[in-house]
């Protein structure tokens, strides 16, 4: 049977799932559907870019190792178009495919084997955090739409980057992390909220995935990457965005 809670979150929500595994693509297929989701399977990887930008599923699962088209291209062929949730499903242990998969704009990943019930609250982590602004220690209003700090604007609506009036390109990890941070300018961010706010996890001590993309960030906008001075790495604490810096 369904908790109150499961049921809340899956209201009228579609999900492509691209997995050519057809025992365990039926198994989330199910599983899903149980729970109120419209879901849709595609098993060939090339065949997978189009039908995401023609259908544009809600959200999207999408498997790494697939037939025709890795996981990892289509990420990066559909993230510039497609702006829902891109949730990835490895069976890899190296670090680096997940790392990169997520600089490609996917914006989490589960490990198979997969457990259902740790698949469905990412899923839900996901949609809470495409629905709404998240939560902020700092005193920039969660209404805002676009933060400016000098010559940096952040346009929350249009999910755009400008440095100096020229355009900076940032994935959309990219992006929801210096949105969070500068959000808390002057308020120093500790992995776990991070984590948290982002991903709907804890940090477990191990994932450098943020850690990466502070220093891609850094580069983007023209930081000191030895001595940052406007994303700043506090020792034992977590990252500060320096609001006067720019």
């Amino acid at each position: 049977m369904k908790s109150e809670s499961e049921c809340a979150m899956t209201t009228q929500k579609s999900i492509l799932l691209v997995e050519d595994d057809r025992r365990l693509g039926k198994l989330i297929g199910s599983y899903l559907a149980k729970l109120g989701f419209g879901v849709s399977i595609e098993r060939r990887g090339d065949m997978a870019p189009s039908r995401i930008l023609r259908e544009v599923p809600d959200l999207v699962i999408l498997d790494l190792l697939l037939p025709g088209l890795d996981g990892l291209t289509i990420c990066q062929q559909v993230r510039s178009e497609y702006h829902g949730p891109i949730l990835m499903l490895t069976a890899l242990e190296d670090d680096m495919n997940q790392v990169a998969g997520l600089e490609m704009g996917a914006d989490d990943y589960v490990k198979k084997p997969v457990e259902p019930r740790v698949l469905l609250a990412r899923i839900r982590a996901l949609f809470r955090r495409y629905e709404q602004i998240p939560p902020v220690t700092g005193k920039t209003p969660t209404s805002a739409k676009e933060l400016t700090f000098g010559g940096l604007k952040i346009n929350r609506a249009s999910q755009s980057v400008e440095l100096d009036n020229r355009v900076v390109l940032v994935t959309t990890n990219e992006f929801n992390l210096l949105w969070l941070l500068a959000s808390n300018a002057g308020h120093i961010m500790d992995r776990n909220t991070i984590y948290l706010e982002l991903r709907g996890i804890d940090y477990d001590g191990l994932d450098r995935s943020v850690d990466l993309t502070i220093s891609h960030l850094r580069k983007k906008l023209d930081d000191d990457v030895d001595c940052p001075k406007r994303i700043k790495t506090i020792w034992g604490q977590g990252y500060l965005f320096v609001q006067d810096a720019w």
